[in-house]
């Protein structure tokens, strides 16, 4: 059986990563903005402006991650896919400082009665 050049094989096994980061991350933040989210607006009203930022977020994000998708599907060029990669881990970057400095003393403490997995998605 032939095997495939190690250029098309990277690019295949770099292809399955990202749909499977996407893929892990839009379900995380589905569960953040389904279960967890509404669980601390409950507990903690004053953060619902935070919460609502990061909602924010998690749209800009599942926007980006689209447009990434759409141009590794159209083969865009390397430069342009390194350009939305960047995007991505800048905002991503921003977003999880924020969250955390905003909301790790809360989640320490917030009792949760669900899956753990429909809060946090697959990741």
């Amino acid at each position: 059986m032939p095997t495939a050049p190690p250029g098309e094989a990277a690019t295949r096994e770099l292809l399955l990563y990202r749909h499977g980061f996407c893929t892990a991350l839009d379900g995380h933040h589905q569960g953040e903005d389904r279960t967890l989210f509404p669980a601390i607006a409950a507990a903690h009203p004053e953060l619902r402006p935070v919460l609502r930022s990061l909602e924010r977020d998690h749209s800009m994000i599942a926007h980006l991650l689209g447009s990434l998708r759409a141009a590794v599907e159209r083969a865009a060029p390397p430069e342009e896919l390194d350009r939305h990669l960047e995007g991505i881990a800048a905002i991503m970057e921003n977003h999880f400082r924020y969250e955390e400095r905003q909301l790790l003393t809360v989640l320490e403490t917030l009792e949760l009665a669900a899956v753990p997995g429909d809060v946090l998605g697959p990741i």
